[in-house]
């Protein structure tokens, strides 16, 4: 046995050890672990060291341990549009069966009476990340001329500079606007 090493728990693991092969027996429990590396790409992350809050539910069944959890982080980035800085919370549920060694070949696997989590709950959290996020709905972006964010209130008509090589046709849209309202005046 001089060649065989079990594998540390990390921070995401659990013993389930009082369930295993126990079918109907439950166990719930809470915890929070560390994020051990950035968590996502794009303008949106959850960085290195945050920490992540887990309610997991374990559940014995036949094939394995069934998992329904839930687990909360915080993200930052920045707007999609504005560029300032975002902080948001993140919840996201998943539900995995971890199936007993040996008996089928399965994707995740109770290893030495142990669930490990990390992987799932980052692939929830990834894959919930806002691909474009904002910092609201209604956010203006930046200002095109100056590249600082835009003022709510600035109209477009402010902010809209008329390209020279475009001036002579201006004449042409007032002057249907003013044959439209006469045409309209002439029916009547």
């Amino acid at each position: 046995m001089a060649g065989v090493r079990s594998r540390r728990p990390g921070p995401f693991s659990r013993n389930v050890r009082d369930i295993v092969r126990k079918p109907g027996q439950m166990r719930e429990v809470e915890f929070t672990a560390a994020a051990p590396e950035r968590w996502g790409e794009g303008l949106v992350s959850v960085p290195e060291g945050t920490p992540i809050t887990v309610e997991a539910r374990f559940e014995s069944v036949h094939e394995g341990i069934l998992v329904t959890a839930e687990a909360e982080a915080e993200y930052i980035g920045e707007c999609g549009r504005c560029l300032t800085e975002l902080r948001e919370s993140l919840r996201v549920e998943f539900q995995e069966l971890f199936a007993y060694p040996g008996e089928e070949e399965a994707d995740l696997e109770v290893q030495d009476d142990h669930v490990d989590l990390e992987t799932e709950v980052r692939d929830a959290i990834v894959l919930s990340l806002p691909f474009q996020p904002v910092c609201r709905p209604d956010c203006p972006g930046l200002d095109p001329d100056t590249g600082e964010p835009a003022a709510d209130g600035t109209s477009s008509d402010a902010r809209e500079t008329l390209d020279p090589r475009w001036a002579a046709l201006a004449g042409l849209k007032t002057d249907a606007d003013g044959d439209a309202d006469a045409d309209s005046s002439t029916q009547t």
